[in-house]
């Protein structure tokens, strides 16, 4: 039934909370503020830098100071962009799993690629994943199908047979409009996009495992 699986990357394969999180902290303490716990800044994860400069300083991107923050926070980021982030528990039994039963996956993001391929070669996930969309890689980010899309184009999967596994309400939109099976990961951060069960997504899991045995009664996954 299905041919390929597509993962978002923080939040769904990488646990990059502490990382990003770390970077905010560094900011706030740069400008005299008391930092935040890891947990408080956790949920705005997904949301990207928006969201974490939103978390730490409560600013939007129409604030006067958002647009020096973000160079400063991406210009940070860069230089720890691994330092503590690892895979989710399960996910690299779950790789493993897809691998032996020669299921092809690959990783669609909206992080910019000057991070995420580097990020994706510390983790060692190179040259394992057949596929990196980037946020920058195709004209739109998402919600928009493009990069799914594209992904699936690079995969030579069809749509309608492959998963896309995200922890965002984006990632549900972009996966159902390129015509694919979507599955939201309820460990990850979540986001601002409301209750997970309105989402609409085709399949919710808990755990990594858990589509691992989803996916044993569908293709010879063993």
């Amino acid at each position: 039934m299905f041919e390929a699986v597509l993962f978002d990357l923080d939040g769904t394969l990488v646990d990059t909370a502490p990382d990003l999180g770390g970077t905010v902290n560094f900011l706030l303490a740069e400008a005299g503020r008391p930092q935040q716990p890891i947990e408080t800044l956790r949920p705005f994860v997904s949301q990207g830098v928006r969201g974490m400069l939103k978390a730490g300083f409560g600013i939007e991107p129409s604030h006067a100071d958002y647009e020096p923050l973000s160079n400063r926070f991406l210009e940070i980021y860069a230089g720890r962009l691994c330092a503590e982030s690892q895979l989710f528990d399960g996910i690299a039994d779950l790789l493993d799993t897809l691998e032996a039963g020669s299921l092809r996956w690959g990783i669609v993001t909206n992080k910019r690629m000057r991070f995420t391929d580097p990020l994706v070669e510390l983790l060692k996930l190179y040259p394992r994943t057949r596929c990196v969309v980037s946020g920058d890689t195709t004209a739109e980010a998402k919600p928009s199908p493009l990069p799914v899309q594209h992904a699936c184009q690079l995969l030579r999967c069809t749509p309608s047979r492959t998963l896309y596994v995200g922890d965002d309400v984006r990632d549900i939109q972009a996966g159902r409009n390129a015509g694919c099976y979507t599955v939201a990961a309820s460990y990850g951060y979540l986001g601002d996009g409301g209750p997970l069960e309105t989402w609409g997504a085709d399949l919710v899991i808990d755990h990594p495992s858990e589509l691992a045995e989803f996916l044993a009664t569908r293709v010879a996954l063993k």
